[in-house]
C-alpha cells in the first residue's frame, strides 16, 4: 500500500476514534457498570453553599445574575454569593454592594480569573462552592441538583452542563458551538457513568470547598486544572445535566477564534505543567480519558483534519487511480467544498445548522494550531479578554 494511503488511514483512524470511537468505548463501559450497585443519594442533604463569581466589567448583567442565583429552588437562606471584581472599571463593585447576602472582593489590580479564584477561596466558609460565570444564567434547579450529588461522600466535584442559546435559524458560530456543546455533554455524561467526568467547564461546576488547592496564577484553564486535580486525588467528578448554564454564542467567527486560541494555548500549557495526566500506572482510567478526550483532539486531530484530505487527493493523483482512491478523493473534495460554503455563508442564519459543522470543525482545529504557537512563544496573557456575544 502506498505511503500516502497508509498515512491517510492512520489519520482517519485517529479522527474516527477521537470523535466516535471514544464515545463507543465509554458507552460499553457505562453499560457494563449500569448493573452495579450505586450509592443512594440523599435529597434532604442541603448544606449552605457559596456561589463564587469572578467578573470583569459585567455591570450590565450583575442584577440579572444575582437574582438568578437567589431564584433557585434551593433554600435561598442557604445560598451565599461571593463576587470578585478585580480590575473592573465599570463600577461593578458599587452595584453589588446594594444586594444583601452578597460579599464583594474588589481590587483595582487585575491578575486574571485564576488569581481571583485563589484570592476568594479563603473567604468561603460553606462546605460546597459553586463556581459560575457572570454572563451565564443557571437553570432553576441547578444548585439543588448539584448539591444532591455531594450526599455521596465519594464525590468531590460536580460538573454542570454548558448550553448555547439557539434559535430556529442561526449563523455558523451559534450553530457550530451549539452542536459542539451538545456533543461534549454526551461525552461528559458517559464519562460520569463509566468512571468520572474528566473535567468541568468554568460556566458551572461545584467542588467540596475543603478539596480546593490554590492553582498557579499563570494557569489559563483554571476549571480544567481544579477539577482534574480533585479527580487525581481519588474523588469522583460527576456530571449533572439537570444543572445547566445558558449563554449566547460569540458574536462572530472572529470573536470565537479569539476565545478558542486562548483555550488552545491553555490546553498545551496544562499538558506541559501537569505530566501526571499521562501517567497510566498511577491514574490508568484518568489518563485514558485525558488522552482520548483531550490530547488527541488538541494535538493529532487538528493535523489530521488538514493533512488527510490532501493525502487522499495525492493518493489518487500520484499513485493508484482505483475506485477506492477515487471515492476517498471525492469525499475529501466534498469536505473542502463544505468548509468553503460554511466560510462564505458564515454570517447567514439558516435552519439546517449542520451545514456549518465542517467549517466550524475546521476553524476550531486551526485555532488549536495557532494556540500551540502562542503557547510556545509565551504570548498568551492569563487575563481573559471577553469575547463579544450575540445579544
Amino acid at each position: 500500500m502506498p505511503v500516502f494511503s497508509i498515512l491517510f488511514w492512520i489519520l482517519v483512524g485517529i479522527v474516527v476514534y477521537a470523535y466516535f470511537g471514544y464515545v463507543l468505548v465509554l458507552g460499553l463501559i457505562s453499560a457494563f457498570k449500569r448493573n452495579r450497585k450505586v450509592s443512594s443519594l440523599n435529597e434532604n442533604y442541603q448544606p449552605e453553599i457559596t456561589l463564587l463569581i469572578a467578573a470583569y466589567n459585567e455591570s450590565d448583567l450583575i442584577e440579572q445574575k444575582v437574582n438568578n442565583g437567589f431564584a433557585q429552588t434551593y433554600p435561598s437562606s442557604k445560598i451565599q454569593q461571593l463576587w470578585i471584581t478585580d480590575g473592573s472599571t465599570d463600577g461593578s463593585e458599587k452595584i453589588l454592594k446594594d444586594f444583601d447576602s452578597v460579599k464583594v472582593l474588589h481590587s483595582p489590580e487585575r491578575h486574571g480569573k485564576t488569581a481571583a479564584i485563589n484570592r476568594a477561596m479563603p473567604y468561603v466558609n460553606t462546605p460546597i462552592t459553586i463556581l459560575t460565570d457572570a454572563n451565564t444564567m443557571l437553570s432553576e434547579k441547578a444548585v439543588e441538583s448539584m448539591v444532591e450529588l455531594f450526599s455521596d461522600s465519594r464525590v468531590g466535584c460536580v460538573a454542570g452542563e454548558k448550553r448555547i442559546e439557539i434559535k430556529d435559524k442561526d449563523n455558523a458560530v451559534t450553530s457550530g458551538e451549539g452542536i459542539y456543546w451538545k456533543y461534549e455533554s454526551l461525552i461528559k455524561s458517559l464519562e460520569s457513568k463509566a468512571n468520572s467526568t474528566l473535567s468541568a467547564a468554568g460556566e458551572l461546576y461545584a467542588i467540596r470547598t475543603e478539596l480546593f488547592k490554590p492553582v498557579p496564577s499563570s494557569i489559563i484553564l483554571d476549571d480544567f486544572v481544579i477539577s482534574t486535580q480533585i479527580a487525581k486525588a481519588g474523588h469522583k467528578v460527576k456530571y449533572c445535566p439537570q444543572a445547566y448554564a445558558v449563554e449566547t454564542a460569540s458574536a462572530s467567527i472572529g470573536e470565537e477564534k479569539k476565545r478558542k486560541i486562548r483555550i488552545a494555548a491553555g490546553a498545551f500549557q496544562a499538558m506541559y505543567l501537569y505530566p501526571w495526566l499521562f501517567n497510566f500506572f498511577k491514574n490508568p482510567m484518568l489518563s485514558f480519558q485525558f488522552i482520548s478526550h483531550k490530547v488527541l483532539r488538541w494535538v493529532l486531530v487538528p493535523l489530521a483534519i488538514i493533512i488527510a484530505p490532501i493525502l487522499a487527493l495525492m493518493a489518487y493523483l500520484l499513485t493508484s487511480q482505483s475506485i477506492l482512491n477515487l471515492v476517498l478523493a471525492a469525499i475529501s473534495l466534498v469536505f473542502i467544498l463544505l468548509v468553503v460554503i460554511g466560510w462564505v455563508a458564515r454570517e447567514e442564519k439558516v435552519g439546517f445548522k449542520f451545514i456549518f459543522l465542517p467549517y466550524y470543525l475546521f476553524v476550531m482545529n486551526i485555532t488549536m494550531i495557532r494556540g500551540f504557537w502562542r503557547f510556545i512563544a509565551g504570548k498568551q496573557d492569563v487575563k481573559w479578554e471577553k469575547a463579544k456575544r450575540v445579544k
